[in-house]
């Protein structure tokens, strides 16, 4: 995965703020929400930071939306249908390795978002955010390679071809067990019910 781009902490920061804008929340307030201290959401909303995978979903589970949305360039009002693969955003874990890329075309309105996945041999990066503001479905399908993906206390092991459907509603940890990158496809769609509702179901 190349292009990971210079400038993604400075993009990142500036999404933040403006969806912690949109949803009119303060610092104390998405801080309470997601269980990130208010001083790195600053650093962050800043570009002053290199946050962690895990880090940013916490984030982005306390504003209800996905971590692919952290990422999302909506600077274009006419975004068209493609995303061609020099304008999708692309983002490396600093802890992990781990590498991701945005394939859905930014700012289009659809319900689907498509993220490319690069896990380095012997990684695990693990998200312990549980419970959404919103009900997050996603399905894992696997290229390239092994993962342990497990969500709750059960782990699937994934080869190459198996895709795995899972609501985002626990902690989940990807684990490559192997000596060889696992590259894989997530999709994930946000419907809008809050996931207490979705639970009582």
């Amino acid at each position: 995965m190349e292009n990971i781009g210079n400038d993604i902490d400075s993009r990142l920061a500036a999404r933040l703020r403006a969806l912690r804008a949109d949803r009119g929340l303060t610092l104390d307030a998405l801080a309470e929400r997601s269980g990130v201290s208010r001083s790195m959401i600053s650093l962050i909303e800043r570009g002053e930071s290199s946050p962690t995978a895990n880090v940013l979903d916490r984030v982005a589970a306390g504003l209800g939306v996905t971590l692919a949305a952290l990422f999302a360039d909506t600077g274009h009002a006419d975004a068209g249908p493609v995303a061609r693969r020099a304008d999708q955003v692309a983002w490396q874990d600093p802890a992990t390795g781990y590498r991701r890329r945005n394939l859905s075309p930014s700012g289009y309105p659809s319900p689907i978002e498509l993220v490319e996945v690069e896990l380095p041999p012997g990684a695990r990066v693990s998200y312990d955010s549980g419970a959404r503001a919103a009900v997050v479905e996603q399905q894992i399908y696997l290229l390239d390679g092994t993962i342990e993906l497990t969500v709750g206390e059960v782990t699937h092991r994934l080869s190459g071809g198996d895709c795995l459907a899972m609501r985002l509603d626990r902690p989940t940890g990807f684990h490559n067990p192997t000596d060889s990158p696992a590259r894989y496809i997530v999709a994930l769609t946000t419907d809008g019910r809050s996931a207490l509702n979705a639970a009582k179901r």
